[in-house]
C-alpha cells in the first residue's frame, strides 16, 4: 500500500495562514489601482486620443462603478484624462497643459484652466477697488513692505527667473490687498490669487516679446505703481493698474476700468 506522502500530487497544498489574515484591498486602494492601469494605457497613446467609454474602461479595470468613479476623479485631478459627453464621447487622454495668457507671457496650467481664467478676470476687476483703498489707507510701513516685494521682483528679473518673478508679483498684490480695511474684499482677492497660484505649473513666453524683456517691463510698472501709491497720486495709480490688468479692454478713463 502506497503511503500518501509518497505521492506529492495527491497532497493538497497547505493554506498560507498569512493569506487568511491579509485584509482585502480597500476601496481607495482599488481606485488607485484602476487609475494606475488607465495611466499606463495613456502612456501608450498620443495626447487627445480616445481611450474608450467609461463603461469599457471600468470593465477593463475590473472594478465597481463607484470605484471607477473614484479612479476617474484621481485621473482628472492629475490632469491625465478629459471626459467628453455625447456620441463619440468617452474618456480621452489629456491634451498638453492648458494655457492662460497674461500679457506677453502665458501660464501653463494643470487641469484647472477654467478656474484660473475666471479668477484672473475677477481679480482684475477688483484691482482698482484695492488701489483706491491703498491710496487712502497705506501707511509708511505698508509702503516699505510693498517695496520689499518690488525688490524681490527685481531680483527675479536679474536672475532671469520668470516663475520667481510671478510669485513675487502675486505676493505684492496680496500685500496691497491686506492694506484694505474691507476684510471681505481683501479675503476674496487673496483667495483668487491662491486659486491662480495653485494651478500654475510654469510661466512661458509668447511669440510677441522675449519673456525676460517682458518681466523687466512688468517690474518697472509695479515699481511705478508703488511710487504712485506713496505719492497718493490717484490718477497715475489707476492708470497704471488698468495698464497692468490683462483681461480688461483698453480705455482712456482709468477711473472706470
Amino acid at each position: 500500500m502506497m503511503n500518501m506522502t509518497d505521492r506529492g500530487d495527491d497532497v493538497s497544498p497547505t493554506p498560507d495562514p498569512a493569506a487568511r489574515l491579509r485584509p482585502p484591498p480597500s476601496p481607495s486602494g482599488r481606485a488607485e489601482g484602476a487609475a494606475e492601469r488607465v495611466a499606463k494605457l495613456i502612456e501608450s497613446v498620443t495626447p487627445g486620443s480616445r481611450l474608450g467609454t467609461k463603461e469599457a474602461l471600468r470593465t477593463l479595470c475590473g472594478v465597481s462603478v463607484g470605484t471607477f468613479n473614484e479612479a476617474l476623479r484621481l485621473l482628472q485631478s492629475r490632469g491625465l484624462v478629459t471626459v467628453k459627453p455625447g456620441p463619440g464621447g468617452g474618456l480621452f487622454s489629456a491634451e498638453q497643459s492648458p494655457m492662460v495668457r497674461l500679457g506677453n507671457s502665458v501660464l501653463a496650467l494643470d487641469s484647472g484652466a477654467n478656474d484660473v481664467t475666471d479668477a484672473v478676470r475677477i481679480r482684475d476687476a477688483l484691482d482698482p477697488l484695492l488701489i483706491e483703498d491703498a491710496l487712502w489707507h497705506a501707511s509708511p510701513a505698508d509702503i516699505s513692505g510693498l517695496r520689499q516685494h518690488i525688490t524681490a521682483m527685481e531680483n527675479a528679473v536679474e536672475a532671469e527667473d520668470p516663475v520667481a518673478f510671478v510669485h513675487a508679483n502675486w505676493r505684492l498684490h496680496a500685500a496691497i490687498a491686506s492694506i484694505s480695511p474691507n476684510a471681505l474684499l481683501s479675503s476674496l482677492y487673496t483667495h483668487l490669487l491662491d486659486v491662480i497660484e495653485s494651478h500654475t505649473l510654469s510661466v512661458l513666453p509668447t511669440s510677441d516679446q522675449p519673456l525676460g524683456e517682458y518681466i523687466a517691463e512688468r517690474h518697472a510698472l509695479h515699481r511705478d505703481l508703488v511710487d504712485a501709491l506713496d505719492r497718493r497720486d490717484r490718477d497715475e495709480a489707476l492708470r497704471l493698474i488698468h495698464e497692468h490688468n490683462t483681461s480688461l479692454p483698453p480705455t482712456d478713463t482709468p477711473e472706470h476700468p
